[in-house]
């Protein structure tokens, strides 16, 4: 199973509303960072904030382009995320609720 440690940097970035948004609008490709602000009600000095977060936790790639800046999903690390979320929240056989499992309380 992957590090809790590492996921915990990955979900501190995803819990803004923003930050979601920006994914969600990632997810249908590449877009330049005007692109973004475009719709969004944001300033550009907001934008690059949330998009630093965002790239220091691998959920975003940013490739310079001239003056601007292109960013897409990491989906490397969007399809590790789906996988730590299962792993989770699935019951393990060696799962603490499974060893504990004949307590009385």
């Amino acid at each position: 199973m992957n590090s809790y440690i590492e996921f915990a940097s990955v979900f501190k970035a995803l819990s803004d509303e923003t930050r979601l948004k920006i994914v969600d609008m990632l997810s249908c490709g590449e877009m330049c960072a005007c692109d973004i602000l475009e719709n969004l009600s944001i300033s550009q000095s907001t934008l690059s904030y949330h998009m630093k977060i965002l790239a220091e936790s691998n959920l975003v790639n940013a490739v310079r382009d001239g003056a601007w800046m292109r960013y897409t999903l990491n989906k490397d690390k969007t399809d590790a995320i789906v996988y730590f979320i299962n792993e989770i929240t699935t019951p393990k056989e060696k799962c603490i609720c499974m060893i504990n499992k004949n307590t009385k309380c």
